[in-house]
């Protein structure tokens, strides 16, 4: 009996060794791989809103793996995207509907980023309306292009005729618009963020008053819009083809930008400071005054549709060709 339960005590001892060796040998769980995704981005305003979600994925804390690219060119970024080097790229836009059409429907709109980032400045301080302007002589850059169609719209929603009750001098970039406001050529001009606050800071610099910013085109397209559209001027567009194959990644970029876009507007001075450091404003100083004028925003869905879509009708019907011929589709406009 003794040499029974010995040897049974002995197989028993065995098999739990041997349990715990196949234990031991099973692979542990690995944490699920992220999902790359290749983003590119606008140096300036449209980038803005990015910078903290920058920092994150360098830090190794976001749910997919970021790959980004800043570009100084919307142009670039439209290679970007129709190249397939991009699969997500915040652009104008206008120019996300100029993208659409070209490639036949192969990207849809994620978010609205940017509202207008266009400021009317007066050397002076004559002007508290749009009515002000008047018989005024208005510096602007982008003739042909967003900027122009922003003016002649809030001019004549205002009862103002842009030909013949205001003189409109086009300038060739907005270097040459800072430079105008600068040296007072200039009394007063529309000019983007953050080329507002380079021109304010460059005349104090100079010891000269800086000039004022008196209107808000972003506030003023909405007094005369009723709520038929809203000046919508920066976008993130995604490749069609991508997020069909990638819903999931899709949805927690959306999350993830849109969390980065809040963090941006709750603390400037540190988004100032990684504008700065990923190079998309070259200064933290200019960037900290900048940011709170670019009207960073994160619209999305349904309300971005009815907004966006009244905005890009508002283009069509000053430029045809602003936004490619044709007014986009309802599936340009991403519903996840």
């Amino acid at each position: 009996m003794k040499k029974i339960l010995s040897v049974m005590f002995a197989v028993l001892l065995l098999a739990g060794v041997l349990a715990g060796c196949g234990e031991a040998s099973e692979p542990a769980s690995q944490p699920a791989a992220k999902t790359e995704v290749k983003v590119t981005a606008i140096a300036g305003p449209t980038g803005v809103g990015m910078v903290d979600l920058m920092a994150k994925d360098e830090q190794g804390t976001t749910t997919n793996d970021y790959v980004f690219n800043l570009v100084n060119d919307p142009q670039q970024a439209v290679a970007a995207i129709t190249q397939k080097t991009a699969d997500i790229a915040a652009v104008p836009t206008n120019l996300a509907s100029t993208i659409y059409h070209k490639t036949n429907g192969s990207v849809q709109v994620l978010a609205v980023n940017t509202l207008g980032v266009l400021h009317i400045l007066e050397n002076g301080s004559t002007i508290t309306s749009v009515a002000d302007l008047r018989g005024k002589t208005i510096y602007t850059s982008g003739q042909g292009a967003n900027p122009e169609y922003v003016l002649r719209y809030v001019l004549e929603k205002n009862g103002i005729d842009p030909d013949k009750d205001v003189t409109i001098r086009f300038v060739p970039d907005n270097d040459a618009l800072t430079a105008a406001v600068v040296t007072g050529e200039a009394s007063v001009a529309m000019v983007p963020e953050p080329k507002v606050s380079a021109c304010r800071t460059q005349m104090k610099a100079a010891g000269k008053t800086p000039a004022s910013i008196v209107l808000d085109m972003t506030a003023e397209w909405e007094k005369v819009a009723n709520n038929e559209s809203a000046l919508m001027m920066g976008c993130v567009i995604v490749r069609k083809e991508f997020a069909q194959a990638n819903p999931a990644a899709v949805q927690a970029f959306l999350t993830e930008y849109e969390n980065s876009i809040n963090a941006v507007k709750a603390d400037t001075e540190k988004a100032a400071s990684l504008c700065e450091k990923y190079g998309v404003i070259p200064k933290a100083a200019i960037a900290k005054q900048a940011i709170p004028n670019c009207n960073l925003t994160f619209v999305k869905g349904a309300a971005m549709k009815t907004q966006l879509s009244g905005y890009l009708k508002v283009l069509f019907g000053y430029n045809t060709k602003s936004i490619g011929d044709a007014l986009p589709a309802d599936v340009f406009y991403y519903e996840g």
